[in-house]
């Protein structure tokens, strides 16, 4: 039996097609997938996870916190307070504007006023996270061919967030008195549109490195040249351990354009690094106008960030915030100062590496023409330990005799050990 059916759209009929009994003709259907997804490909740091869960592993890969200092007890009484009252239990399970928690976001435009960021709730917006943020961003900012200019090296998961638009990546190059110009990916050309400046300007991603008030307003002036937003994700500026605090970006240029709703900077935050990451907690504060463009995006996307979540965060913040942030610092730092003394007795003569006043990550780059990638590899496999090559960070397949370590997740003991284990990895390759 044959069946045929016909959907009717305005004066039209459609045919749909048939339903029979017959075989099918045995060629297999493939999947078209869209132009964006061209060249995207899988985040070295999250495969990497599934290295470091084997047994025995000691992991100096992703950015993850350390999870002895988590405020496990304060969570669980947060959501249990949230869940024994009624009135609280429906709204944080309920379906939540797609702005986020009024009372979280007047909390961050309190946060944000300490930084000299002169904002209020309207300029901010919650999000799973600071890297959905980027790409809410590049979605709403970059188009095809668009010039997207970002340091080398930089952080991976920007990159994947922006790639899917298809920019043309640039590079930012800073100098040693701080002036700023973009390199490679056709500047000069007046054809192709300046999209925006991507920075992590607080102990970078992934060098660990953080720029001066003269770079930060070198890359405002050429942003303003150039007629470029900027991104700044700051997600790591509360983990400072040593040195005086810079402005951020959005704070000076909030001072020379007028006010946030004049600004070309788009400030992203997070909460994961000074709480936990498993909450997807993070913010974006910028105008009123980028706001309300984003809300859209958010929207289409996930309607908005579940409510009892960002009900618990706001409990955080409010009653231990400053002390986390206290508590993370001084677990990050001893861990940093523990890798600092040991790497030079396990790395090739002349290598060279960051010495970071906070965040996360120390970069290292090699004397030896050993391959990143490829020692990672033998590092794994058969020493039990493991890094990111520098490749993953770059657009351009440089920094293969480069790598990331991340401090954060292993103990000062662990450090020392798989430090070790690192050094007979690189003797092994040379």
């Amino acid at each position: 039996m044959v069946i045929f059916y016909w959907i009717s759209w305005g004066n039209s009929m459609i045919n749909a097609g048939s339903i029979t009994g017959s075989k099918s003709s045995g060629v297999p259907w493939k999947p078209c997938y869209a132009e964006r997804m061209r060249g995207v490909q899988a985040s070295e740091i999250r495969e990497l996870l599934k290295i470091v869960e084997q047994p025995g592993m000691i992991s100096f890969a992703g950015g993850i916190p350390d999870p002895t200092f988590f405020p496990t007890e304060q969570i669980k009484a947060a959501y249990n307070a949230i869940l024994s009252d009624s009135t609280e239990a429906s709204k944080a399970l309920q379906y939540s504007v797609s702005e986020g928690d009024a009372e979280l976001r007047s909390w961050i435009a309190g946060h944000m006023r300490s930084k000299g960021i002169l904002c209020d709730v309207e300029h901010i917006l919650i999000t799973n996270g600071s890297q959905q943020a980027l790409e809410f961003l590049g979605k709403l900012f970059i188009s095809p061919g668009d010039r997207v200019a970002v340091t080398a090296p930089t952080y991976l998961g920007a990159l994947q967030a922006f790639s899917p638009s298809q920019p043309e990546y640039a590079t930012l190059h800073i100098s040693e008195d701080g002036s700023v110009a973009l390199e490679g990916g056709d500047t000069d050309s007046e054809d192709i549109h300046d999209a925006l400046v991507y920075v992590v300007p607080d102990f970078a991603n992934p060098t660990g490195e953080t720029l001066s008030e003269v770079e930060r307003r070198g890359i405002l002036e050429l942003a303003a040249e150039r007629g470029m937003l900027v991104i700044e994700d700051s997600p790591y500026e509360m983990l400072r351990f040593d040195g005086i605090p810079e402005l951020p970006l959005q704070a000076l240029d909030i001072d020379g354009s007028g006010g946030i709703d004049a600004s070309r900077v788009v400030y992203c935050g997070s909460f994961s690094k000074v709480f936990v990451p498993g909450l997807r907690v993070g913010w974006v504060c910028a105008s009123r106008e980028i706001i309300s463009r984003l809300t859209l995006i958010k929207q289409s996307s996930d309607l908005s960030s579940p409510a009892i979540n960002q009900r618990v965060m706001l409990h955080l913040a409010r009653t231990i915030y400053d002390e986390q942030v206290v508590r993370a610092c001084s677990t990050y730092r001893k861990k940093r100062d523990v890798m600092l003394s040991l790497i030079g007795e396990v790395m090739p003569a002349d290598s060279r590496w960051t010495h970071p006043d906070g965040g996360m990550f120390i970069w290292v780059k090699l004397a030896s023409e050993i391959d990143t990638r490829e020692l990672l590899e033998v590092a794994a496999r058969d020493f039990g330990v493991a890094f990111v090559p520098g490749q993953a960070f770059y657009v351009n397949n440089k920094g293969r005799d480069m790598l990331r370590l991340s401090y954060t997740l292993p103990s000062t003991d662990e450090i020392e050990i798989g430090l070790q284990r690192l050094g007979k990895a690189i003797l092994a390759m040379s």
